[in-house]
C-alpha cells in the first residue's frame, strides 16, 4: 500500500499533471457559469492559463511522461466538448450555413486522424503539432473575439487554421511507419526558423484580414445582447 501511494506521489500526483487536472476541474465547471460573462471569462482565463503551466512545468522540471501527455490531450477533449456544449447556440445564430459545412469536414478530417492511428499504432493518438497548437490557441480565443467587430472573419481563419492541422495530423498518421508523439510537422526536417517565419507570414495576414472591416459584425450585437452587456 505505502508503495502504490509513493508511485502515485512521485509518477502521477506531479505538478504539471496537477495542473492539467486543475484545469479539467475548472472546464467542468465552465458548465454552471452563463457564457461571455465576467465570472465565464475568469474562470475560463484560469484554465488557460494552466494549460501553459502544465507544459512549461514539465519541461521545466523534467517530468514529462506518457501519462501526462495521454492526460493533457483528455484535458483538451474535454475542453472542447464544453466549449461546444456552451457555444453551439450561440454560434448557430451568428455563423453562416457554408461555415458549418465547413466545420463539419474539418471534423470528419479530425475523426479519420484518429481512427487511423487507432488502426495503425492500437491506441489513441493525438499529436501536439505546431499547427494543432495554433487550432487551441484560436479556439481558445474565440470567446474573447465574439464580441469584437471581425468576430465573423476570425471564425473563418480559425476554421482554416483547423482544417490545414486536421489534414496535416492525418496524413502523418497515415504515412508514418511508427507512432511519433512528438512530431511538430510533416516534414520531419522542418527547420525551426522557417517555421517561425512562415508562422510570422500568416500572422500578419490575419491583421491585414480582420482590419478590412467595413461595418460592424452582426455577430457582435447578437453576442453583447446574449451575455447582457448591451
Amino acid at each position: 500500500m505505502e508503495m502504490r501511494r509513493r508511485f502515485m506521489k512521485e509518477k502521477l500526483l506531479t505538478p504539471p499533471n496537477i495542473c492539467t487536472m486543475l484545469r479539467i476541474v475548472g472546464t467542468v465547471g465552465l458548465l454552471l457559469i452563463r457564457p461571455l460573462t465576467l465570472p465565464f471569462y475568469l474562470l475560463y482565463t484560469f484554465c488557460g492559463i494552466t494549460d501553459v503551466l502544465d507544459g512549461t512545468i514539465a519541461r521545466a522540471t523534467n517530468s514529462t511522461s506518457e501519462f501526462g501527455a495521454r492526460l493533457d490531450s483528455i484535458a483538451d477533449l474535454i475542453f472542447y466538448a464544453v466549449m461546444i456544449v456552451k457555444f453551439f447556440p450561440i454560434l448557430l445564430e451568428v455563423l453562416p450555413v457554408w461555415m458549418w459545412y465547413c466545420i463539419g469536414a474539418v471534423l470528419v478530417i479530425r475523426a479519420c486522424s484518429y481512427v487511423t492511428a487507432a488502426v495503425r499504432y492500437h491506441r489513441f493518438a493525438s499529436l501536439h503539432t505546431i499547427l494543432n497548437k495554433a487550432t487551441g490557441f484560436c479556439v481558445f480565443c474565440l470567446p474573447y473575439m465574439l464580441v469584437q467587430d471581425f468576430a465573423l472573419r476570425y471564425c473563418e481563419i480559425t476554421c482554416v487554421i483547423a482544417g490545414l492541422a486536421s489534414t496535416e495530423e492525418f496524413l502523418i498518421h497515415l504515412l508514418s511507419k511508427e507512432y511519433e508523439p512528438g512530431r511538430k510537422f510533416i516534414w520531419k526536417r522542418f527547420k525551426k526558423e522557417r517555421a517561425i517565419a512562415k508562422i510570422t507570414a500568416v500572422a500578419f495576414l490575419f491583421s491585414v484580414y480582420i482590419s478590412d472591416t467595413g461595418s460592424e459584425d452582426p455577430s457582435r450585437s447578437f453576442c453583447l445582447q446574449y451575455s447582457g452587456n448591451d
